[in-house]
Parts: C-alpha cells; structure tokens; sequence
C-alpha cells in the first residue's frame, strides 16, 4: 500500500507532474519536473512564471501571443480537433501520466469560471488511469482537492480545526478509514450522493485516510498559503 505524506499547502516529494487547467494560480506550485498547459492554462502559467514543457488542448482559449511564444520556444504543442470527446484538462491528464511521475497536481479552474469545467476537471482526477499515482491532487482557488484511489494511504499535514471532507463523486467507496479526526472512521461505506463526510475536523497534525475499494475525493475549502 503506498503512503503519501502532503501538506496543507498540497507539496509533496517525489518526481511530479504539475497540470495547469486554466485560471489564475493563487498557491503555491508544488516542486515539479515537467509542466503541461491545458490551452489557455499556458497564459496562466506564464503569469505564474511558469514555461510549460507541453501545451494539449483543441488551442481555443489561448492567447495568440502565448500560442506564439510557445511555437517560437520549442514548447510541445499537441493541437487536438475542437469537436472531441475529452476536454482539455483531462487531455493534459493523460499527458501526465504518460510521463511517469510518482506525483500529479493540477492546478485548474476556481469558482469563477464555468461550474461544469469545474466539475469536469474533479472527476477527471478519480480516472482509472490515474490509480498507479500515489499522489493525485488539486487547487481551485484557494480550495484543495486531494483523489486517493484504492490501496493508496494519505496522510495530511493539517492543523488542528481545519475542516475537511470526504466524498465518494466516483461511485461507492468501501473500507474508508479517517485517523487525527474529530470523526474517526474504520471499515466505513460511503455512497454517492451522500453527505454523512461533510465537515469533518482535524483533531491532530496528521490526519491519515485510505479507502480499500473505489475512490475517494478529500475536499480542504480554505488552505493556508
């Protein structure tokens, strides 16, 4: 079972993938090795003092002089048909997880922008393709979103009372266990559509959750930075 040790701050060790998904990047980028832009998540990254390595997406929302200074910069750039089946944030995805990273942190839209890229982009997280990682993760805004696919372990590196929770977005989740909570769980079942993980607390510096079957989506709304 693999173990991932993160903080609230969602850095972590290990070789990592950062995902820029679109919108203004407002925490801090983990340590990374590789940086791919979601079209116009390429201007984002640049204003963030970013240069990505690779530029996916069907290029609609990217600034022409981001696009430029990509093809004059020898960035990858893989040019997709507007009319697909995958959006662009998911599309970088698999681009990560092709180039093997322990790590993936994605770094995507935030409340402002379009409900359902936002929604899209958390489910693309619980893909199955991402499973091998032991560290899937995300921000919104000033919100984290950490996915723990089975038989991975994450503890968090959290203060006491800040609020977290737990929500089974993929399907049922069998086996959730919670430690260093106000709510402790063991051997619990979480189905979708159900609320009973909403606003738990952290009780200790280390709150520890692992899920046996399915996957499970631990939300932290407001993150220290």
């Amino acid at each position: 079972m693999g173990t991932t040790t993160i903080d609230n701050a969602g850095t972590s060790t290990g070789t990592c993938a950062v995902v820029i998904g679109g919108g203004p990047i407002t925490s801090p980028v983990a340590d990374h090795d590789l940086v791919i832009a979601a079209d116009g998540g390429y201007d984002a990254a640049r204003a963030a003092g970013l240069d990505p390595h690779v530029l996916v997406g069907d290029l609609d929302s990217i600034s022409a002089a981001g696009l430029a200074w990509a093809q004059s910069h020898g960035v990858d750039v893989q040019r997709h048909a507007a009319d697909k089946d995958r959006t662009d944030t998911a599309l970088a995805l698999t681009e990560a997880v092709a180039s093997a990273p322990s790590e993936i942190v994605l770094y995507g839209p935030t409340a402002g922008d379009r409900l359902d890229h936002l929604l899209g982009a958390i489910i693309a997280l619980g893909s199955p393709e991402l499973a091998s990682k032991g560290y899937v993760s995300a921000h919104f805004g000033g919100t984290a979103v950490q996915v723990v696919h089975p038989g991975h372990t994450v503890e968090f590196a959290l203060a006491a009372g800040t609020v977290f929770s737990l929500l089974s977005l993929h399907g049922p989740c069998a086996g959730v266990a919670v430690s260093g909570a106000r709510w402790a769980l063991s051997e619990a079942d979480l189905v979708p559509g159900s609320t009973v993980g909403i606003s738990n607390e952290a009780d200790d510096t280390s709150v520890v959750v692992s899920v046996a079957t399915g996957v499970l989506t631990v939300i932290i709304p407001e993150v220290s930075t």
